[in-house]
């Protein structure tokens, strides 16, 4: 329930962000008509088109996409006709027959000749409206979609979605209806009903031009992530907090003591949370033989579910490292169960050398098909269960941090299990490069992905051109905005560089920059060169360039390029290639 609240509290925002502009029109030009029988329907068709499209998007694969491309073409073309019979009904009589009556149809909708809407004209150019209505994406939009594709297709996916549309539909009646007013005072003040229904033909025309230009989804949306985002981020922080689960309970100092009295066995004051769910479902199993539940009856054991190229996932491996080393002797076991973000992810090989570079030597389940991750009903990277000697689910924690909390837990639940393990001081790992705790106090860049699908601040001029080869320039961005230079690929995961030389351009605020990068579809190396206001990093280098910038692309991961080492203020980071073919995926910082 409170995700729906969130969905829909998110899709009524939609009226700050600048992406709803080229679809006002449409919707304005239900002005002063029924609400039930000519605006509802609208809104209703827009509402139920954009869930089913944004369902098939997230869960369906290339296909949906390219159906949803042929659907957004043919809605252009009908909308086209609707602002043209809006502006002058002779352009209407001069078409051909089977466009001349559908152009009637919609013009009656509009309430140009009728006083009584058509419903079934108007639900269609709801239909037509939700196709091309492009929302900008953010947090709670982001926190839906990646729900969606990583869960599949379910009910909760198509009702979140309609949610959203649903808050969306709903803020845009409330601006009809105060439109309406306005637009029905003006007919009675000034006669100029004639002039107001082709100012609304023109506007509409102007919005699918909009869309047709990608306005919606290039430089509107980058207006809208500095309009909207901050109040979605403080709705999921107030709603839907990340870091940590509110009904989860953790081992105090009293529960580390041992039982004073021998003869009566240690209990944890852990709360049972249910059955452990079974790790059946991954496609592979790395450093083991698959692991039943069976087999761990008796042990205690923590699940981490992780994904190698997260930076949050990063940071906590030095600790499930340390742990799984220093409690094997006592009964716990550890399992990493690697649930993919990126499609790079899924490859096998690629999370094999991932587990070598952070020299992982606890049994990783590959959860390609998300079914331990379903099992679990987990939504985060990283997430920590732990299982006692029973089966049963006694702790969990989302997110980096409460390392003391969760070692504690772990002794408690070995010493109830029957370890007699000595009191010993918690561990304290030695992480260096990406793994070292992130500098919180200086933290004000956030996480920001370069394929289309989630990017925000993207402030190259010439817009993001979704799928296509298309040359890109940035000049002076402004903090946590970034761009692209030369030719590139923009894909919905990644930009693909098509010509040498080209690079990106990023504005941030952090001690630390990362980015996840991969070479070309023939994994040759990519050499690049960093500079940090325009200079070499020298000191401020990160762990996988040298001083003067220097760097090569060899595996998909995530690469560390800057580390400031003295004041940390913000700074012009720009990354130039020397290769063609490198896939760039996400900036995180710490």
């Amino acid at each position: 329930m409170t995700l729906l609240i969130i969905a829909y509290l998110g899709g009524a925002l939609t009226i700050l962000s600048p992406c709803i502009l080229p679809i006002l029109p449409f919707v304005f030009a239900r002005a002063g008509q029924p609400f039930v029988r000519s605006t509802l329907p609208m809104l209703a068709g827009m509402a139920l088109t954009f869930a089913a499209v944004a369902t098939l998007a997230a869960v369906g694969g290339a296909w949906a996409i390219r159906a949803n491309e042929y659907g957004r073409l043919a809605a252009i073309v009908l909308l086209g006709l609707f602002g043209l019979s809006l502006i002058s009904p002779r352009i209407a009589t001069a078409l051909s027959r089977p466009v001349v009556d559908l152009g009637n149809n919609l013009l009656n909708a509009a309430g140009a000749q009728r006083t009584t809407a058509n419903v079934r004209s108007s639900f269609v150019l709801g239909i037509a409206t939700g196709l091309l209505w492009a929302p900008c994406a953010g947090p709670i939009l982001g926190l839906v979609l990646t729900g969606a594709a990583l869960k599949g297709a379910n009910l909760q996916t198509t009702f979140l979605l309609l949610a959203y549309g649903a808050g969306a539909a709903t803020s845009l009646a409330v601006a009809l209806f105060a439109g309406g007013k306005i637009f029905a005072r003006m007919r009675q003040s000034l006669g100029v009903s004639e002039r107001i229904r082709q100012f609304a033909g023109v506007a509409v025309l102007a919005g699918v031009a909009a869309i047709e230009f990608g306005l919606d989804t290039g430089l509107l949306a980058r207006l809208s992530y500095a309009s909207t985002g901050s109040f979605e981020q403080v709705l999921l922080e107030k709603l839907h907090p990340k870091s940590s689960a509110p009904q989860t309970e953790v081992a105090g100092n009293g529960a580390m003591k041992v039982a004073t009295d021998a003869t009566r066995p240690f209990h944890s004051n852990l709360p049972i949370e249910g059955s452990a769910p079974s790790l059946d479902g991954a496609v592979t199993w790395l450093n083991s033989q698959p692991l039943t539940s069976a087999e761990l009856r008796g042990k205690v054991v923590l699940v981490d579910f992780w994904t190698y190229s997260c930076i949050n996932c990063i940071r906590t491996i030095p600790y499930v490292r340390a742990w799984a080393e220093k409690y094997k002797d006592q009964g716990l076991v550890v399992i990493g169960v690697h649930a993919p973000e990126f499609a790079f992810e899924k490859n096998v090989d690629n999370v094999r050398k991932a587990i070598a570079d952070f020299q992982i030597n606890y049994p990783v389940a590959i959860d390609n098909d998300y079914r331990i991750w379903r099992a679990f009903e987990n939504n985060y990277w990283p997430a920590h269960y732990l299982i006692d000697a029973k089966g049963q689910i006694r702790y969990r924690h989302f997110g980096e941090g409460n390392y003391r909390q969760t070692e504690q837990a772990i002794q408690d639940l070995l010493r109830e299990a029957g370890s007699d393990m000595a009191e010993s001081s918690l561990v304290v790992p030695d992480a260096k490069g990406a793994e070292a705790s992130p500098d919180l106090g200086h933290i004000r860049s956030g996480e920001t992905y370069v394929g289309y699908s989630q990017a925000t601040g993207f402030v190259s001029p010439e817009g993001l051109k979704a799928d296509t080869a298309a040359d890109y320039s940035i000049a002076n961005p402004g903090l946590n905005q970034w761009g692209l230079t030369g030719t590139w690929t923009v894909g919905p995961e990644q930009a693909t560089l098509n010509k040498a030389g080209g690079g990106i351009t990023y504005r941030f605020s952090a001690r630390d920059l990362h980015l996840v990068l991969g070479p070309s579809a023939d994994g040759k190396p990519i050499r690049f060169q960093v500079t940090v206001d325009g200079k070499a990093p020298g000191a401020n280098h990160g762990s996988d360039i040298d001083a003067d910038g220097n760097g090569t692309v060899t595996t998909t991961k995530l690469y560390q390029l800057v580390r400031q080492s003295s004041d940390v203020t913000a700074r012009n980071f720009e990354i130039r290639f020397f290769d063609p073919g490198v896939q760039a995926y996400a900036f995180t910082f710490g």
